[in-house]
């Protein structure tokens, strides 16, 4: 197989990969109790989905000590 004859410079391959970057996921703000959540989840903070109680969301335990 063919290969390149000179050593590719580190700022032609970060501009051939500009498009594969991570973006940060996208956030609303739960209309109970305002707390960040993943679009389309029930909220982990109190449980909501789409305006009614669908998980059940326990107290954390106390730790003894």
């Amino acid at each position: 197989m063919a290969l390149p004859k000179r050593k590719y410079a580190k700022a032609r391959q970060g501009k051939r990969r500009s498009h594969l970057k991570l973006s940060p996921p996208s956030l609303i703000y739960c209309p109970q109790c305002n707390s960040p959540k993943l679009p389309h989840h029930a909220c982990p903070t109190c449980g909501s989905y789409a305006g009614r109680e669908v998980i059940e969301i326990k107290s954390p335990k106390k730790k003894a000590g």
